[in-house]
């Protein structure tokens, strides 16, 4: 069987954006003019064999038919502007959830704001920096975790979930739990997203027990589990394997309100993350906005040697402007200012582009 795979390329941004599309000379990404590509990868597999060719948008119409017709099918999703279905997300715009660990375990910041007080000044100055999104978590899915009791993991963050829009009405609340009690708990209380690590596969009641809620999801990848998942990773071809997995679950999923995270670290190694990273730009043609997070992840040491740093917040700045530049949506860091400043500057500095 052979399969073709569409990934936008050669992009271009701010005015030189507008100005092609403007004349017809390139797409737009996701419906947003700021961001705008003239080509795409043609990518073909066929059993274990890979191969792949960049044409101009100008030249699809010489492709064979059955071929033409799927890249048509492809491009209509990738240019299609994505709905704003999450509170206080636009996905015309960067949106940055940030990470609230209630967990004493979590790999960069167990521990640092499991009590009250801390978690609560911890929301307040992610949402004063510029976060849409706060992403709360009770378990820690850090490689080489083990898995906590529901009950422990729902007391971990019952306060700040029953308390948080009686502050944050206006702010997108998201629960981060593989555990369907703690997910419908948290929807009783105005939890506006679902963010399962395990793509809802490892509590198979999550999703018939989700179905009467009309609540946004988040479908992570992973390989394996929290415990197993970096124990030698393997893949056919990390990119289409990942791809073929979203385009499977995404069908399990009753409604479009979905958020498509390819999990970086979660059951892949260097060489596997970077290929995610490096073309990230082919999950457009899903259709669905994407959500990422390298925010001080073990690649950013294995690339950085002596020059890693507990926070990491270089490599994850750096992973994050990539990504934006590829149209990624939504970005979960633990540095709120320090990425929205980044995103910021470079944002600026992109829109004064010109030819």
């Amino acid at each position: 069987m052979t399969k073709y795979y569409t990934r936008a390329c050669n992009f271009y941004y701010g005015v030189n954006a507008k100005v092609l599309i403007k004349k017809k000379q390139a797409l737009s990404l996701c419906g947003n003019k700021d961001i705008a590509f003239d080509r795409i990868e043609v990518i073909t597999r066929k059993k274990n064999k890979v191969s792949s060719k960049i044409i101009s948008i100008k030249k699809i119409k010489n492709l064979d038919i059955s071929l033409k017709k799927k890249v048509k099918q492809d491009l209509k999703k990738i240019i299609s502007k994505r709905k704003n279905f999450l509170k206080n997300v636009n996905f015309l715009e960067p949106a940055i959830m940030g990470i609230l660990n209630l967990t004493p375990d979590s790999f960069s910041d167990g521990g640092k704001y499991n009590n009250r007080k801390k978690a609560k000044k911890h929301i307040l100055d992610m949402v004063k920096s510029g976060a849409n999104i706060i992403d709360v978590g009770g378990e820690s899915t850090r490689p080489g975790s083990k898995t906590v009791l529901t009950n422990m993991e729902w007391k971990r963050v019952e306060n700040v979930i029953k308390n948080f829009k009686k502050r944050y009405s206006n702010v997108c609340l998201s629960i981060d739990t593989r555990k369907s009690k703690v997910m419908i708990e948290a929807i009783k209380h105005g939890a506006d997203l679902i963010n399962d690590v395990s793509g809802f596969n490892y509590d198979n009641q999550s999703l018939s027990k989700l179905r009467k809620y009309n609540i946004s999801k988040v479908l992570h990848h992973m390989q394996g589990t929290p415990n197993t998942m970096q124990k030698n990773p393997k893949y056919k071809n990390v990119l289409l394997d990942i791809y073929d997995y979203f385009e499977k679950e995404v069908k399990k999923i009753h409604h479009k309100k979905i958020v498509i995270d390819p999990g970086i670290g979660f059951g892949k190694n260097l060489k596997h993350n970077l290929s995610l990273i490096s073309k990230i730009s082919l999950f457009h043609s899903l259709g669905f906005p994407i959500l990422i997070g390298t925010s001080r992840k073990r690649f950013i040491s294995q690339i950085s040697g002596k020059n890693d740093s507990k926070e990491r917040i270089g490599g994850t700045i750096a992973s994050v402007i990539f990504l934006l530049s590829q149209g990624v949506q939504i970005f979960r860091v633990h540095n709120v200012n320090e990425v929205k400043q980044g995103i910021l500057v470079f944002r600026k500095i992109l829109s004064k582009l010109t030819n």
